[in-house]
């Protein structure tokens, strides 16, 4: 049996226990998630350098799962373009049964491998390209089918999974793999496992967006001023990198077509 889908010991009284010991067990599971995380770092080191090299090399990442794992896939990609001013077209997240799944539920879709290579050739997915798949069970034939389907045109695959000894993990090329063991509701990967993939998620971009060059010093240097907030914090990073007013980093901005890189080269 899935690790995944064994019962937890510790959860077994969960419908007699306290409000606060509910909190409590969930969030000390959380905490287990992060532990697993860490014995997966290697792996997730290798697939950042996978990642930052297809992005220098002119490539686009591609995010592929079904249901939880999916969705948290298509929150990752959304967070690029806005984060780091990257193209929409640069992170990719393929969610199986397509955008309605990302509201509703549609389970059998994970079982569809025909649909992820249509989907996958619906975005012209190429050699150059490189594709994260994701699945706690590590098994989704969605993903699996994706995977396959990348490695035959010569693309570089990573798995993400929260199962020891998968299909996925053995056949991708970087495995990534937290074994975030039995959830307090037995089978609910939607809990610690999609934590698990959530955090992994963000150290693929933002680590990569980092190694590109996308940040300076810690600082978003490539933000678009979309609304009030982002404008503020483009005032606020130009004015910090200049050692500067406020006034001062509003007007070089304004100068400068409101691009932090030029404004600051502007000084």
């Amino acid at each position: 049996m899935l690790r995944t889908e064994m019962r937890n010991p510790d959860s077994n009284n969960i419908e007699n226990m306290s409000t606060y010991d509910i909190a409590r067990l969930i969030n000390d599971e959380n905490l287990n998630a992060v532990k697993a995380i860490e014995k997966a770092l290697p792996e997730i080191s290798r697939a950042i350098d996978a990642v930052s090299d297809t992005i220098k090399n002119g490539g686009r990442v591609f995010y592929i799962g079904s249901g939880t794992s999916g969705r948290l896939a298509v929150c990752d990609a959304s967070e690029c373009p806005p984060t780091f001013g990257v193209s929409p077209d640069l992170f990719i997240a393929v969610l199986a049964g397509g955008k309605k799944c990302m509201f509703s539920a549609s389970e059998n879709a994970e079982d569809n491998g025909e649909a992820a290579v249509s989907d996958l050739s619906s975005h012209n997915f190429s050699e150059n390209d490189i594709l994260i798949g994701i699945s706690a069970s590590g098994s989704a034939e969605y993903v699996l089918s994706a995977i396959f389907y990348a490695k035959s045109i010569g693309a570089k695959t990573v798995s993400i999974v929260n199962n020891p000894d998968t299909s996925m993990g053995e056949s991708a090329d970087i495995n990534i793999c937290a074994d975030t063991g039995p959830e307090v509701i037995t089978g609910s990967t939607r809990m610690k496992a999609g934590t698990a993939q959530k955090i992994i998620l963000n150290m693929l971009s933002t680590a990569s967006m980092v190694k590109c060059g996308y940040v300076y010093e810690n600082l978003m240097i490539n933000l678009r001023p979309s609304n009030k907030k982002l404008r503020k914090r483009m005032i606020d990073i130009t004015a910090e990198i200049l050692a500067c007013s406020e006034e001062k980093a509003e007007k070089l901005l304004d100068a400068n077509n409101w691009d932090i890189r030029q404004a600051v080269n502007d000084n």
